[in-house]
């Protein structure tokens, strides 16, 4: 399935892009990743029903490549996917984080990507029912939250700081 959602960023394209690769090479893309899934550990994050549900949580590894730029636009590759004994059971999300300028010269924020559900046609038709709304609600709290990291602001459920001082 197919996932994209933007944000307006109040930077120019030039600090994005810097800020962008700061905040990749400090890890602070795993805080928002954490924030967006739930409370994680060392590039693991714990994901699914909190307290009595233990066997239906995970671990999502947080994957992140290297900044690239290419015709005006900046591109940070990402990967969300299950680690441990449920792997199989959850999504693997393959995505691209890209800050462009858009018609109006606004500098924008983009996540655009890919991801499988698992469980073959029960998966997709799990996804078609209610995941999808899951997994765009997951990607946008992810979005807001590395927009704000990359305008200088705070995570505001107090998990951390995303801001310059927290590196």
């Amino acid at each position: 399935m197919f996932v994209r959602d933007e944000a307006r960023l109040a930077v120019s394209f030039t600090a994005a892009r810097i800020r962008l690769a700061e905040l990749a090479k400090a890890g602070s893309l795993l805080d928002a990743s954490r924030a967006a899934y739930g409370d994680g550990v060392t590039g693991m994050t714990k994901v699914g029903p909190p307290g009595s549900w233990p066997d239906l949580s995970k671990l999502v590894m947080i994957h992140i490549g290297d900044v690239t730029e290419a015709d005006g636009s900046a591109r940070l590759p990402l990967r969300w996917e299950a680690a441990g004994l449920g792997s199989g059971l959850f999504p693997v999300l393959d995505a691209d984080i890209i800050v462009a300028t858009d018609e109006s010269h606004a500098t924008m924020l983009i996540l655009t990507g890919v991801y499988r559900p698992p469980l073959g046609k029960l998966g997709a038709l799990l996804d078609r029912a209610i995941m999808n709304r899951v997994a765009s609600a997951t990607i946008r709290d992810f979005l807001d939250r590395l927009a704000r990291a990359i305008e200088g602001s705070s995570i505001p459920d107090g998990q951390g700081e995303m801001d310059a001082d927290s590196r």
